[in-house]
């Protein structure tokens, strides 16, 4: 999910920002935002958890997510 998820994030650089963070490392954060299964994704999105991704998934399943998100933003006004 990695690989995937850092092109992504390479290509929408100006609308997504993406964050590693080794739950073992920040126990806090694994709490904070319920991370039960790794790997996880959490989109966060102006300061709220709008979409959970726990295990692996197959790669047109994480692009296809993400985008829709990314989409919805576009619509919203609030990507511009």
């Amino acid at each position: 999910m990695d690989s995937l998820v850092a092109n992504i994030a390479r290509k929408e650089r100006r609308y997504l920002r993406v964050l590693h963070v080794d739950v073992n490392e920040h126990p806090d954060l694994a709490v904070r935002f319920r991370v039960r299964a790794v790997p996880t994704l959490v989109l966060v999105m102006q300061g709220r958890v709008v979409e959970r991704i726990e295990g692996r998934v197959s790669a047109t399943m994480l692009v296809r997510t993400l985008e829709s998100h990314l989409i919805e933003e576009t619509a919203s006004g609030t990507r511009s």
